[in-house]
């Protein structure tokens, strides 16, 4: 038998084969569409009542929130200088101290400034006494009132003399501005320095601001005295504070929104740098309807559950709201008391009899 023949007779062999099949399954076809005309095209419904749960709407509360990174920043810190320039010659704090407002820091030389002070002090009680005698003199008519008037402009001009002179003196000396924790010196006794010389950086740590972002959508959403906890690094104990100020305008960089908000800190376990981790509340519901998140059937843009009604499934069309991990809330279309079909909604149709797993 040659290689032609070979592959003819396979051929015929695989025809009849295929049609014996054909023959076969036109007839069951038949069968099966004569049984159900409607299972044709659509897949079979299932034998029987399907076994379904049911949610029994009610009214609950419902939280919206978030997770964000942050950071610790002081309530105030600034860069201590001296407004003059000369050499110091003392250095009244010791880093790492917490220090009151007004406290003395640091001085520089100001011997000739106290020098000039004190000739004017001595010129003033000359030209007070100057004066005095010149309303003596005047009640008697024995000069005229411009003559007084010189003598308490004279007055008037050497004590603007000795407040500036007072004034300059103030310049020499470092004072808190606020209270706080100071850092590391910069300087040393005996350097000269001028008003650009950093000598310490003073940090206010109590209150603190917790600074983080929120995406875009939430600017102007979040007034102000809204709660937050947080928790740092190493501690995951919750601290509780609330937000206090916002930026003006949304970061088109990185279209997130910066929001401040303060902690207490009177104990000072925490220090300014530090990352956080705030767990923030955007919006909170108090009675209102929520379901399950598995219960809703989205087709073709709308959204749908099916309620269990005697029985069997009916479709509803509703308009969700918040969405949370496990829940939907639903605006409109569902009522209190409805029974809800949480499982097994993908071979609902309108009108399959349904029956209620009760366990």
């Amino acid at each position: 038998m040659n290689k032609y023949l070979k592959w003819s007779l396979f051929g015929a062999i695989v025809l009849i084969v295929a049609g014996l099949g054909i023959y076969s399954f036109v007839p069951r076809v038949n069968k099966d569409m004569k049984e159900d005309p409607k299972a044709a095209g659509k897949g079979k419904q299932p034998k029987g009542d399907l076994l379904v749960r049911v949610y029994v709407v009610k009214e609950v509360s419902l939280t919206d929130g978030m997770n964000v990174s942050g950071s610790l920043l002081p309530g105030e810190e600034v860069n201590l200088a001296f407004e003059a320039s000369g050499k110091v010659t003392e250095i009244y704090f010791k880093e790492g101290a917490h220090v009151e407002k007004g406290q003395m820091l640091a001085k520089i030389n100001d011997e000739p400034l106290q020098a000039d002070l004190r000739k004017k002090q001595a010129q003033l009680s000359l030209l007070q006494d100057r004066v005095k005698r010149a309303k003596a003199l005047l009640e008697k008519e024995a000069i005229s009132r411009e003559a007084l008037q010189e003598a308490e402009a004279n007055l008037s001009a050497l004590q603007a003399e000795i407040d500036g002179v007072t004034a300059q003196i103030r310049q020499t000396e470092l004072r808190a501005p606020f209270s706080g924790i100071l850092g590391l010196r910069q300087v040393s006794v005996g350097a000269y320095v001028t008003p650009s010389t950093n000598i310490a950086v003073l940090t206010k740590t109590s209150p603190l601001r917790v600074e983080f972002n929120v995406p875009e959508r939430y600017a102007g959403d979040l007034p102000e005295s809204t709660p937050l906890t947080f928790t740092v690094e190493g501690d995951m104990t919750p601290r509780e504070a609330k937000v206090y100020a916002a930026a003006s305008k949304v970061d088109a960089e990185t279209r997130t929104y910066t929001m401040q908000a303060l902690y207490d800190n009177s104990d000072g376990a925490l220090v300014p740098g530090r990352y956080v981790n705030v767990n923030l509340t955007t919006r909170h519901y108090d009675k209102t309807i929520a379901v399950p998140s598995e219960a809703i059937v989205s087709e073709m843009g709308v959204d749908k559950v099916f309620l269990c009604k005697g029985g069997k499934a009916h479709p509803v069309e509703i308009t969700k709201g918040l969405r949370t991990e496990a829940q939907v809330q639903v605006l409109k279309g569902l009522s209190v008391g409805d029974s809800v079909i949480v499982s097994g909604t993908m071979q609902l149709r309108v009108g399959t009899k349904v029956k209620v797993n009760k366990k």
